[in-house]
């Protein structure tokens, strides 16, 4: 009698990983659709009002008569209808943002289920090193990308629309209080100072250029630094063996992995301290995150439920590396990973 073949069942569990995680994103391309059409609506009727409001104060600031309290009062509505529709809009370039990230994950995975139905056909490569990566890889992606479209509008995205206020707010008070006008623009340019700050942050999570001129140690050094005085976790980094240049793969590989980790321990494990050792030999590098966080059960690898450290996993075995992972519910998490120096 035939044995079954491995490699359907793989196929198998691919495609309907790829098919579930395709419906979902199909569902939420369809919620975030109806939602942006309420909206519209929305920001249509909003529109209206604050124009309505408009012509409103430019007939009280005609009048010659008019006292300071019915002009306040005027400036006020006019000031509120603006905030409202600021606030609208810059919920409808959200959703607009978060349904075309939508369409590109479902674009993608229409891909991903071609590529694994194509590998369940007879002479097909086989997909043990295919499908479940691929999709692992889409969807860590997909994450990230989310991630980062949700800070951006509620960070730099919404400064900006707050900007536009405030200096609307200083452009009529220049008429009446001077001096008021004057504590606007101080108070702009204080929130434009902290806004060009977040926007640097952002840069360096996706690409620090540190990384490629002056090499892995120098950048991840300011990163510990960075990363302890955004979230207070306390990160104690160290590094012995040869402080040298790796090759870029190499460097990039490190960095993203002891990203992610910091990530989980900050977001995830409820950590207050992260011990982050390198040990940098001729052949090897070695690095151990050690968090003092909740924990949990290791066995979430094999479920799949944990993107971001099944990615570090696969990518650090694909170089011939080594990976462990000790986790106790209760007592934190240790991860070790080792992977080829390589030369530069």
């Amino acid at each position: 009698m035939a044995l079954p073949d491995p490699d359907i069942n793989a196929v198998d569990h691919a495609r309907q990983s790829v098919s579930a995680a395709l419906e979902e994103a199909r569902k939420s391309l369809r919620e975030v659709t109806l939602l942006i059409e309420q909206s519209q609506g929305e920001v249509g009727k909003l529109t209206q009002r604050s124009q309505s409001i408009t012509v409103h104060l430019q007939q009280v600031q005609s009048k010659g008569d008019v006292s300071t309290e019915d002009l306040k009062m005027a400036y006020d509505s006019a000031l509120d209808a603006q905030q409202r529709l600021f606030v609208m809009r810059g919920q409808l370039e959200k959703l607009q943002a978060d349904k075309g990230h939508y369409e590109q994950q479902i674009e993608l995975l229409e891909k991903v289920i071609g590529v694994v139905e194509n590998a369940g056909q007879p002479g097909a490569a086989s997909p043990k090193a295919g499908g479940s990566s691929i999709e692992m890889v889409i969807q860590a992606q997909e994450s990230e990308r989310q991630r980062l479209s949700r800070q951006m509008h509620d960070g730099p995205a919404q400064a900006l629309s707050n900007f536009i206020l405030q200096a609307e707010i200083a452009t009529r008070l220049l008429e009446v209080d001077p001096e008021q006008a004057k504590n606007e623009l101080g108070n702009l340019k204080i929130a434009a100072l902290g806004t060009l700050q977040k926007v640097r942050n952002f840069i360096s999570e996706l690409r620090p250029m540190m990384l490629d001129d002056l090499g892995l140690i120098p950048t991840l050094k300011r990163y510990a630094d960075t990363f302890k005085e955004q979230t207070g976790l306390e990160v104690n980094l160290t590094i012995s063996g040869q402080e040298r240049r790796l090759e870029s793969f190499v460097e990039v590989m490190i960095f993203r992995a002891i990203q992610e980790l910091l990530g989980n321990a900050s977001r995830h494990s409820q950590a207050t301290m992260v011990k982050v050792s390198m040990d940098v030999g001729d052949a090897v590098v070695k690095i151990i995150v050690d968090d003092n966080g909740k924990g949990f059960d290791a066995e979430i690898l094999q479920q799949g439920s944990s993107l971001g450290i099944n990615l570090i996993r696969d990518r650090v075995q694909q170089v011939g590396g080594s990976f462990e992972l000790d986790s106790v519910i209760g007592k934190g998490t240790r991860i070790t990973f080792a992977i080829p120096a390589g030369k530069v």
